[in-house]
């Protein structure tokens, strides 16, 4: 039975349908995405990137793998093809309040000692960076226990960066509205609180009280990020993708970002605690950073 009658709607010309990346494009593809991400594509992943990159030869219409290749290598990195090819072969399921065990530390001890704190008089100022925040899901869970946790939050000076490598994620992020599968842990009482139910569809959108929190920001995290350090990062499973001379060199970034006896909120699997020198292991996926030097 021809292809071509297995799949009848939007069907592929022939020699796309039939190609798969060959060894020695594979190869070329993962050298120009390391390049650019730090992301580390291994050969195993030959079948994944064919299917992706098909995706993108429908797009496009461009005819080949090599072809695509070529054109992508072109390119300067900012081009929205980038984004849209990176959001292809980065794209994995997220949803609020994923690891409930990191955000019952962040309520119950984190923000219940910062409210502390802010009773005893000192400056209500928390700065939190969420890294690689993908569609914006973890960056609400934490406005959400930041509003839940804080008495008087309207009181604080809360500043939430939300960052992604991809224009396509933060555009999502920014319009805060997540359907039911990724609203599927969120407790009932932040639900009637902190989100409105469209009267129209199944989407569950942020209040303002949360969005205006987070600000938005598109970051590669092969490079420095400017700006004030942060009290706290969230960076979950993403260093997962990365090789050691990457995750080195994120690990580096990080660090600068972070202030003296701040923490680093990671995913328990990433493996970066031999590369954070210096920095105190509270739980497998929590870290602080040594204070200033007497």
């Amino acid at each position: 039975m021809p292809l071509a009658d297995l799949v009848p709607i939007q069907p592929l010309p022939p020699f796309v349908a039939a190609e798969q990346v060959t060894d020695v494009l594979l190869a070329r593809y993962a050298a120009l995405i390391y390049r650019r991400t730090g992301i580390r594509v291994s050969p195993q992943k030959k079948t994944l990137l064919s299917n992706r990159l098909r995706r993108r030869l429908r797009e496009t219409g461009i005819e080949s793998f090599e072809a695509y290749y070529r054109h992508l290598s072109a390119l300067p990195p900012g081009d929205p093809e980038w984004d849209a090819f990176l959001q292809e072969i980065t794209t994995h399921e997220t949803y609020l309040f994923r690891d409930e065990a990191q955000w019952r530390w962040f309520s119950r001890d984190y923000l219940a000692q910062k409210a502390e704190e802010g009773r005893a008089g000192a400056r209500r100022v928390l700065r939190i960076w969420s890294a690689a925040c993908s569609t914006g899901d973890e960056p609400v869970t934490i406005a959400c226990c930041v509003a839940a946790c804080l008495p008087n939050v309207e009181r604080w000076n809360v500043h939430i960066l939300a960052t992604d490598i991809g224009k396509g994620a933060l555009e999502q992020a920014r319009a805060a509205a997540f359907g039911e599968r990724a609203m599927r842990l969120v407790p009932e009482e932040y639900r009637r609180r902190f989100f409105t139910k469209a009267k129209d569809g199944p989407l569950w959108h942020a209040r303002p009280v949360l969005t205006r929190m987070i600000v938005y920001r598109q970051h590669n995290l092969m490079e420095p990020l400017a700006g004030p350090p942060f009290d706290l990062v969230f960076l979950k499973n993403v260093l997962i993708y990365f090789d050691t001379e990457s995750k080195k060199t994120v690990v580096r970034h990080l660090t600068a970002a972070i202030k003296p006896e701040g923490l680093l909120v990671t995913g328990a699997a990433e493996g970066v605690g031999d590369l954070l020198k210096g920095f105190v292991r509270l739980q497998p996926w929590l870290h602080r950073k040594p204070g200033k030097q007497a």
